[in-house]
């Protein structure tokens, strides 16, 4: 019996505009010496289900308050915010993203590089 050579086809992100924040986070990474945006964009280069998704609870209970918390996946809106911080992340729930507006600021993960370029300051949750 001979055994065929199977080749599995490699998953990842397939939307353009997730392709591009993984490209702009590497570039990013290059341009500015920084390994947190290299860790963001290999996180994202997963497969949707392999993603993390981060309830409010968990973001609260692993931060400080005026502090910077980034996903790269999903926030979802269980439990409350209490401590003022902005949470970047590739995606909100809408419950979630009021929720985390009420004290603190939610802003997507392009809006971090631009207002953070250096990383600093910046917690990955999940």
């Amino acid at each position: 019996m001979q055994r065929e050579n199977i080749v599995v086809k490699r998953t990842g992100p397939t939307n353009p505009n997730i392709k591009e924040l993984i490209h702009n986070l590497k570039k990013l990474s290059l341009e500015k010496k920084v390994k947190i945006w290299k860790r963001i964009a290999l996180d994202l280069e997963k497969p949707t289900r392999q993603r993390r998704q981060v309830n409010i609870y968990n973001i609260n209970k692993s931060t400080n308050d005026n502090e910077t918390a980034i996903i790269p996946g999903k926030v979802l809106s269980d439990g409350e915010l209490t401590k003022k911080i902005t949470v970047a992340a590739l995606n909100f729930s809408e419950k979630a993203k009021d929720k985390i507006n009420k004290t603190g600021k939610a802003i997507t993960i392009q809006d971090l590089m631009k207002d953070n370029p250096q990383g600093k300051n910046i917690r990955i949750i999940g």
